[in-house]
């Protein structure tokens, strides 16, 4: 019974002992074959792939197993038959690499892809890439800088180059027309200069071109007459000039063709598009177009997107459709001189139609949305509506313009700054849409928004979505900021029933889209302009480089003049900034919070108010002579308090706010142990905010000579300044008599400890290091000096201004707080300066 018992657990083990046996020998068989190729990998090109990695700043490779597909490292072991193995592609996109392209790529004899795509690269293309031969380069969304060298042309093998979204300049090389063989080439969002080299005439296999958003001079050239391959052309914000050449009738694979906001007053009339039957997306906004709309887009059946706003185009709207109604979705003859009434056919399939800014003749019952689809605001003439109210308000509004105010949180819910009525934001919360106007209740502003994020490939009816702040700026932002609006092209409010006079508008912006760091997403720029009453008062106007840091909120305020009870405020893109970064489809403009303001208006009955409260105030101050002895002691024990009332009053401080509470609990209630350094200014404390961010507390001491003005001077030079040899200014805190600023933590704590502190403190520097932070410091001074915004001269830079990062990179600080009582001998000032804008025609 044993023997059969023993014999039947053998009969029954064996399968599994065998797939055992099978699953260790599959091991071993994997572990000899990944050996064997890196044994085929040649030594020079494992030594060439750990100099690339380290001059990208790659982190934890793998030098073990170079050739690994998942490591963005791809070999090809077909050479020598099948014994060698050499590498043939790098991928290394989305890893936020901080480097600079690697020279070292030349000792890759076999590479054809490089791809580094979305990351945080520095520097130019080495010109020794010139002798390779490469089949794509793809570098678009980095940092990358300076001219495309002219070797670059000598790659006859290529076939796609993307250098978009970075900050290459100059001009086109003339060489770049020999690479006939090329495919796909974006040059988007740069620097570039000068015209298109002739010699792109050759570029015949193109199928992908993109040079939108720089800054190219004269005419789109005839020849693309030869780019027969092309199937998307982008010329957005180009810097060329119109007319769109007749010769664009030869591209007849186009599927997708934009172009938009050309420079000239010339637009031509519409182009000969009727052979381009292939068409899917056609924008050709703002480009000067005149004459009437052409009737052979009916038979572009393959139509789905047109966009044909803000051009000259005149004339009725053809009651026979002038498109395939059935096939198209999305259509914007926003902005034009189009006459006449609505034709039948536009109240049926289309989905989504703007007709906003128009001088149509509409129905008197006509809602400014009319069907839930179609857009009607301002569509018709003004001049003979009461109190210039457009036409389909009418039956809105009320009869007597009786309202002096209107503040509007933007995108967000109703939310009161105070107890009063005009601290008031009203709601906006409706989700918007393509073609949308909005509406409610007894509010005397409305909102209306145009356009669709084409590159979001989102067929939704409403793609003009409302934005969460991310919880990254919860900490710190203030309630206008929690949700934003933003539009793909244009975006107003319309405030009506307006008393007449004088108002400050304050237009208020934060960026929440893109994040504070040093990752790829953080390389996006929105670019838009604002306009005032059709005055354009804000032209590329970026917010991240206003407001000094993403998530930062920024105050525009300008005065404006109501005559005619009305006020217009436009938001418009102008085809400039990313469109693709953090993803497709984040672009356009975007805007937190509306406050407007008659400060002329006096309220009824106050005249009377006044004169009771002036009588009273001066009893009240007969009876106060009693006590003068006791006032004047008060006034010396509190004048600093009223000093910094009188100082700060009025001051938008442009960053953002914490909370006493806030900074309480991160210093630990400012505990000794805490405290990390002592200047001018006062005592400095290391604090840990609730997301793990580690801070620095600048408090404003009692005893310094330092005061207010310094504290403003401070917060106004750096909130609008950002680089990577400044401190970063995280926000503020003015509150009871404390006045805070909040820096960011650097490990390494100043220059002048590290060379001249206690024994125990002091750093080690090399010379190639202390060449690093001088050259940081350089940098960060020829920022202030000549390339930001505003031309700033620090008046105060020494060894405990220059403070020092974990990898001991330099950060200058103190801003505006140079002991200017301590220096009557100098004629420089360092003053903010709150900057109004007026009425102006740019």
């Amino acid at each position: 019974m044993m023997e059969v018992i023993r014999g039947s657990s053998s009969v029954h083990h064996r399968p599994v002992l065998n797939l055992y046996v099978f699953g260790v020998l599959l091991i071993i068989g994997y572990g000899f074959s990944d050996l064997a190729l890196s044994q085929q990998l040649p030594d020079v090109e494992v030594e060439a792939l750990t100099e690339i990695m380290i001059t990208l700043g790659k982190q934890g490779w793998d030098f073990a197993n170079p050739c690994n597909a998942t490591e963005g490292i791809i070999c090809t072991c077909t050479f020598s038959g099948n014994t060698a193995c050499h590498v043939t592609e790098i991928v290394l996109n989305r890893q936020s690499l901080s480097g600079i392209l690697p020279p070292e790529l030349v000792q890759l004899p076999y590479l054809k892809v490089i791809n580094l795509n979305r990351n945080y690269l520095s520097g130019s293309i080495p010109k020794a890439w010139g002798s390779m031969k490469l089949v794509s380069i793809y570098l678009g969304g980095n940092r990358l800088s300076g001219p495309i060298p002219k070797e670059i042309g000598n790659i006859t093998t290529l076939k796609e180059l993307d250098l978009g979204f970075n900050q290459f300049y100059g001009e086109l090389p003339q060489n770049l027309g020999d690479i006939v063989g090329i495919t796909r080439m974006l040059l988007s969002s740069n620097n570039f200069t000068g015209e298109l080299p002739h010699t792109f005439s050759k570029l015949t296999s193109l199928e992908d071109l993109r040079i939108s958003d720089n800054q190219f001079t004269g005419k789109i050239p005839s020849f693309i007459k030869n780019w027969t391959n092309l199937i998307k052309l982008e010329i957005h914000a180009s810097g060329l000039e119109g007319p769109i050449p007749p010769e664009i009738s030869a591209l007849e694979n186009l599927i997708n063709l934009r172009i938009s906001d050309l420079n000239g007053k010339d637009g031509g009339s519409f182009p000969p598009l009727n052979n381009l039957k292939s068409l899917k997306t056609l924008t050709l906004r703002s480009c000067n177009i005149n004459g009437t709309l052409p009737t052979y887009l009916a038979s572009i059946e393959s139509l789905k997107s047109l966009d044909l706003s803000f051009n000259k185009l005149s004339g009725e709207i053809p009651n026979t459709p002038f498109i395939n109604p059935s096939n198209v979705k999305f259509m914007y003859l926003t902005g034009n001189l189009l006459t006449g009434p609505l034709p039948s056919w536009m109240l049926g399939k289309v989905k989504n139609i703007d007709l906003s800014y128009n001088n149509l003749t509409l129905e008197d019952s006509w809602d400014c949305q009319l069907n839930n689809t179609i857009n009607l605001f301002g569509s018709s003439s003004r001049k003979n509506n009461l109190n210039g109210i457009p036409k389909c308000l009418k039956s809105r509004v009320c009869n007597q313009p009786d309202r002096h105010f209107f503040n509007i949180n933007c995108g967000g819910e109703e939310f009161s700054t105070n107890g009063n009525d005009d601290g008031k934001y009203d709601g906006d919360t409706t989700l918007g849409g393509p073609s949308d106007f909005y509406h409610k209740g007894t509010n005397n502003w409305a909102m209306s928004t145009t356009g669709d994020f084409v590159d979001n490939d989102d067929d939704s009816d409403s793609n003009i979505a409302l934005i969460a702040k991310t919880s990254l700026y919860s900490l710190v932002n203030s309630e206008l900021d929690m949700t934003v609006r933003k539009s793909p092209l244009t975006l107003t409010y319309y405030g009506f029933c307006l008393i007449n006079g004088n108002y400050t508008v304050k237009l208020r912006f934060a960026e929440i889209e893109f994040p504070n760091d040093k990752s790829q997403d953080s390389l996006a720029r929105r670019v838009f302009d604002v306009y005032i009453q059709g005055k354009r008062l804000l032209k590329d106007f970026d917010i991240v480089e206003a407001a000094g840091v993403a998530g930062n909120a920024v105050i525009r305020t300008f005065n404006e003049s109501v005559t005619s009870n009305t006020l217009e405020i436009r938001f418009y893109w102008a085809g400039k900034g990313t469109q693709r970064i953090p993803k497709a489809g984040i672009y356009g403009p975007l805007i937190s919070a509306i406050s407007v303001l008659n400060t002329d208006f006096v309220p009824p009955g106050s005249g009377k108010k006044l004169f009771v409260g002036v009588l009273a105030g001066i009893v009240v101050s007969v009876s106060c002579l009693v006590f003068i002895l006791g006032a004047l002691w008060w006034k010396c024990y509190s004048g600093r308090k009223n000093a910094t009332n009188r100082e700060l009053r009025g001051v938008d401080l442009n960053t953002k706010s914490f909370t006493l509470r806030q900074i309480k609990a991160a210093t630990n209630n400012f505990a000794a142990e805490n405290k990390i350094g002592e200047g001018g200014f006062g005592p400095v404390y290391k604090g840990y905010l609730l997301d793990g961010t580690i801070i620095a507390v600048k408090q404003l001491s009692s005893k310094s000579k330092q005061g207010n003005r310094e504290f403003v001077n401070e917060i106004g030079m750096i909130s609008g300044l950002q680089h990577p040899n400044l401190a970063k200014l995280y926000g503020c805190c003015v509150e009871g008599n404390q006045l805070l600023l909040i820096y960011e933590y650097l490990e390494n704590n100043c220059l002048a400890r590290a060379l001249f502190g206690e024994e125990g403190v002091q750093l080690k520097l090399d010379w190639p290091t202390r060449q690093k932070i001088c050259v940081g410091i350089a940098r960060g001074l020829t920022y202030l000096h000549e390339e930001s915004r505003l031309k700033i001269v620090h008046r105060d830079i020494k060894g405990t201004n220059v403070l020092l990062d974990k990898d001991l990179n330099p950060k200058i600080s103190d801003f505006g707080l140079a002991k200017l009582d301590e220096e009557d001998d100098t004629h420089i000032s360092t003053r903010i300066a709150v900057v109004t804008w007026h009425q102006s025609t740019h």
